[in-house]
C-alpha cells in the first residue's frame, strides 16, 4: 500500500501536473474570446514551434517541472538549430497541449463524479451534472465512487509518466548536439589525463630528489654535503609545491591558461636539481629553445624531468649525458646514461609509457630502452 501511493508524497508528480496545466491557461483565455473555434491555439502552435528559441524555452519549462533536481534528464536547453529540431517541437507543442487536455478534464470531472455518486448512494439526487443528473439514488453507487478516484490517480501519475518520457524524446538532444556532448567529455577526459600526467612527473620528481639526497647525506656524513643536500631538497620542494599549487589552480578554474607550466627554458632547474643529488650530468643545447612552440617546450620539460627522474630512482648517481637539439621542425631530446642492475623502486613503468604518451599527442616518437650498453630516451618532437 506504501509503494502505491509513494508517487503522491513526490512533489514531481505535482509539478508534472502543473506542466500539463500551463498550456491550458492558454486555452481557456481563447475560450472566453471566441468558443466557436477550440482548435484555434492548436494550429497557432505550429508556427510557434518553429520559431528556434521555443525549443529552449519548452526544454527549460521541462526540466523545471518534470523532472526537478536531475542532473542528467535527457532534455535539451539549447535553440533549435535544424528544421528536425523545429518540427520536433511543433509536435511536442501539440502532444503538451492534448495530454493537458486530458489532464484539465479528468482533473475536474473524476472528482466531481466520485462527489455525486456519493451524494446519489447517501439518497440525494443528482445536482444537474451531464449524465449523471438521470442516476436514481441507490446505496449501490458507494462502490462506483472509489473507481473514479482510482481514475484520477491513474491519470495523474500515468500523464505525468508520459509528457516526461515524450518530453525526452522530443526535446532531447539532437545527433549533433550528442556528438559535441560527446567531444566536450573527451576534452575533459584528455584534460584529466594531462593533470594527472603533470602530477606525476612533477611531484614523482621532487620525492625522488629529496628521497636520494636524503640517502646520500645519510651515508656521506659530511656537514656541508647535508647542507647542500638540504638545500637541494628544500628547493626541490618548494617547486614541486609550485606546481602542486599550478595543477591545483587549473582544476579549480577550467578556463585558467597553462602558460605557467615550465618550459625547457627552465630546463637548467633540472639539471642542477639532477647534479645535487650526486648524478654527473653532462648538457649540451642546440639551437634556439627560448622560441620553441610553446606546447612543445612544455612536454619537453616533462619528457626530460621524467627521464632524470627515472636515471635517479633506477640508477642512482651516474654520469649522464642530456642533449636538446633544436632545427627548424624538430626538437630532439636525448637522455642516456650506464645501464646499472635492477634497483628495486616504486613507479616502473608508467613514466616511460606517459614520455611516450607525450610524443605521440604531439605527432612525434619516443624510444625509451638499453642501447650499446646504457639505458637511452629519446624523444622527437615537431614543431609544426
Amino acid at each position: 500500500m506504501s509503494r502505491f501511493l509513494r508517487p503522491l508524497l513526490r512533489g514531481t508528480t505535482y509539478t508534472r501536473l502543473l506542466h500539463l496545466w500551463v498550456p491550458m491557461l492558454i486555452v481557456s483565455i481563447w475560450l472566453f474570446i471566441d468558443k466557436s473555434t477550440p482548435w484555434a491555439p492548436a494550429l497557432v502552435l505550429v508556427p510557434v514551434g518553429l520559431l528556434p528559441a521555443v525549443r529552449m524555452g519548452e526544454g527549460v519549462q521541462a526540466r523545471l517541472l518534470l523532472t526537478p533536481g536531475e542532473a542528467e534528464p535527457g532534455i535539451s536547453v539549447v535553440p533549435s538549430a535544424t528544421w528536425r529540431d523545429r518540427l520536433r517541437t511543433v509536435l511536442w507543442l501539440e502532444l503538451r497541449m492534448l495530454l493537458g487536455a486530458v489532464a484539465m478534464f479528468a482533473t475536474v470531472w473524476l472528482p466531481v463524479i466520485a462527489f455525486e455518486l456519493a451524494r446519489c448512494a447517501w439518497g440525494q439526487a443528482p445536482s444537474g451534472v451531464p449524465l449523471l443528473d438521470r442516476l436514481p439514488p441507490y446505496r449501490a453507487w458507494a462502490l462506483l465512487a472509489p473507481l473514479a478516484l482510482l481514475a484520477l490517480y491513474g491519470v495523474v501519475v500515468g500523464l505525468g509518466e508520459l509528457i516526461t518520457a515524450c518530453a525526452r524524446r522530443l526535446l532531447g538532444p539532437s545527433a549533433a548536439e550528442r556528438l559535441a556532448a560527446l567531444e566536450e567529455r573527451t576534452e575533459q577526459l584528455l584534460e584529466r589525463t594531462r593533470i594527472a600526467r603533470e602530477l606525476h612527473d612533477s611531484i614523482g620528481h621532487a620525492l625522488t630528489v629529496a628521497v636520494v639526497q636524503a640517502g646520500a647525506a645519510r651515508a656521506a656524513g659530511d656537514p656541508e654535503f647535508t647542507e647542500r643536500a638540504l638545500d637541494a631538497i628544500e628547493e626541490t620542494g618548494r617547486a614541486a609545491l609550485e606546481d602542486l599549487e599550478r595543477v591545483l589552480g587549473v582544476l579549480r578554474e577550467t578556463g585558467r591558461p597553462v602558460s605557467a607550466r615550465p618550459t625547457l627554458a627552465d630546463a637548467g632547474r633540472l639539471l642542477e636539481s639532477a647534479r645535487a643529488s650526486g648524478a654527473k650530468v653532462d648538457a649540451e643545447v642546440t639551437g634556439p629553445v627560448a622560441a620553441l612552440p610553446g606546447t612543445v617546450s612544455r612536454e619537453g620539460y616533462r619528457i626530460l624531468q621524467e627521464a632524470l627522474t627515472n636515471v635517479l630512482r633506477h640508477a642512482g648517481a651516474v654520469p649522464v649525458r642530456v642533449r636538446v637539439a633544436v632545427t627548424d621542425d624538430l626538437l630532439a631530446l636525448e637522455v642516456r646514461n650506464p645501464l646499472p642492475a635492477p634497483i628495486p623502486g616504486p613507479g616502473r613503468g608508467s613514466g616511460l609509457r606517459g614520455i611516450r604518451e607525450r610524443a605521440a599527442l604531439l605527432g612525434g616518437s619516443a624510444r625509451t630502452g638499453p642501447d650499446e650498453g646504457d639505458w637511452q630516451v629519446r624523444a622527437r618532437l615537431p614543431l609544426g
